[in-house]
């Protein structure tokens, strides 16, 4: 069962998110734990990948919750004030939403940029049983991949990055960037003491694998997940079914711990 729901952010921001509920009431206390996904830069809750995840753990018995950044999708905000600072906080406050209604335990989980989100949110979080990454930027803060050289170049000399993505003309400041590189991602895999999922594709063409490759080399006990032939964001339905159907017997394992 899916339902759109609404919560407010840190700033009073409408945030918007599609909450799945097995067919066995929450209130029934056949389960406290759910998960919580995160989606990737300038995209959506509506992603592919993160409702085939959420559909396939209500399918297990578990409630899940994916939900739109500030400046994205149908949440409120400007886009050009996002930051890493900002969206943890965010994806937190979806947290304090399901601890309302009687969640204890949380699996935090993303895509992207809403992977290094999940990571560093469960680090400041208390009650988090596991993380799972999909095409994360983890092993380093390299930016050269996401954007061109004149973008680059633009946010050096202007203070101010315009460019389009989605059919969105939108634009960055300085900021987000000073934001995001205060925030060690290496630094906190080695940190993260809870089980870790990384899932990547060996096709992806704006994250290369190696990502992954560096994020097993900082955390050796993590379980890693390479899809054969999968771009970024998992366009191929098959890749995303086998995706679907591994972070959730993952998620039903780390819940027994």
């Amino acid at each position: 069962m899916e339902k759109t729901i609404n919560f407010l952010n840190h700033q009073g921001e409408k945030l918007s998110g599609t909450l799945h509920e097995p067919e066995i009431s929450l209130d029934s206390g056949s389960t406290d734990t759910a998960l919580i996904l995160g989606h990737c830069f300038t995209c959506s809750r509506h992603t592919s990948i993160l409702k085939d995840i959420c559909k396939n753990i209500a399918a297990q018995g578990f409630s899940s919750l994916r939900f739109d950044f500030s400046g994205n999708g149908q949440s409120e905000g400007d886009f050009s004030q996002s930051s890493y600072t900002k969206h943890i906080k965010e994806m937190k406050q979806a947290v304090s939403f399901l601890r309302d209604l009687g969640i204890k335990r949380f699996c935090l989980g993303g895509h992207s940029m809403g992977a290094a989100i999940a990571v560093l949110t469960a680090l400041q979080t208390e009650n988090i049983t596991g993380v799972c990454t999909l095409a994360g930027r983890l092993g380093s803060s390299d930016l050269s991949s996401v954007f061109t050289k004149e973008q680059l170049s633009q946010i050096q000399e202007t203070g101010i990055m315009s460019f389009k993505s989605r059919g969105r003309s939108l634009s960055l400041s300085q900021e987000f960037f000073y934001d995001m590189q205060q925030y060690n991602l290496p630094g906190a895999l080695k940190s993260l003491k809870i089980p870790l999922m990384v899932v990547h594709g060996d096709k992806d063409e704006i994250i290369p694998v190696q990502h992954a490759f560096q994020a097993r080399e900082l955390k050796h006990d993590l379980k890693l997940e390479i899809i054969p032939d999968a771009d970024h964001m998992f366009m191929n339905q098959k890749h995303r079914a086998l995706i679907a159907d591994s972070i959730s017997k993952w998620f039903m394992d780390i819940i027994q711990l």
